[in-house]
């Protein structure tokens, strides 16, 4: 099982739509879905997670949708990580240390003193990937997009999500 789930991946790509610098307006969940081929009812569900932690906004009404809740600069990798999968730890130790058959029971102090091992690895590589997250954001997604896309392509996605808009 994967630690970061595919609504963290969904997510992520949904708001580097709204991030674009050209798209100001915004854009319906339906919408982000059907560009991206994604499934229309889970996509709401990671935006209703949006919403609540304050990385979206909604616009009301027939053409509403929704557009970021701040600067893309200011939303982190990890910000939506935990807004989607909420907070859960990369390793659970279950104290396999204690149950070796030459203990017959009764583990001496020595084998379970202290944070094992393997947990303290653990733990620290956890610290660095959250801190590595926490210092990447949608802003460093965007302009690695931009320097990758050609021109034409958000202004392409734009017009796509404009045509939707007056079609409602």
């Amino acid at each position: 099982m994967a630690f970061i789930s595919s609504g963290v991946e969904y997510a992520l790509h949904s708001l580097l739509y709204l991030a674009q610098p050209i798209n100001a307006d915004g854009a319906s969940v339906r919408d982000l879905a059907e560009l991206q081929n994604v499934p229309h009812d889970y996509l709401a569900k990671i935006f209703t997670k949006l919403h609540k932690a304050k990385i979206v906004v909604a616009t009301e009404g027939i053409k509403g949708g929704f557009s970021l809740a701040k600067s893309a600069h200011d939303i982190t990798v990890h910000e939506v990580i935990v807004a989607i999968d909420s907070y859960k730890p990369l390793f659970e130790c279950k104290e396999i240390r204690a149950r070796c058959t030459l203990f017959e029971g009764e583990p001496p102090k020595w084998s379970t003193s202290g944070m094992c091992a393997i947990h303290q690895i653990m733990q620290n590589a956890e610290q660095q990937m959250r801190q590595n997250l926490a210092q990447q954001t949608l802003g460093n997604i965007v302009e690695q997009f931009i320097n990758k896309a050609p021109n034409s392509y958000p202004l392409q996605v734009i017009q796509w999500l404009d045509h939707r808009k007056s079609n409602r």
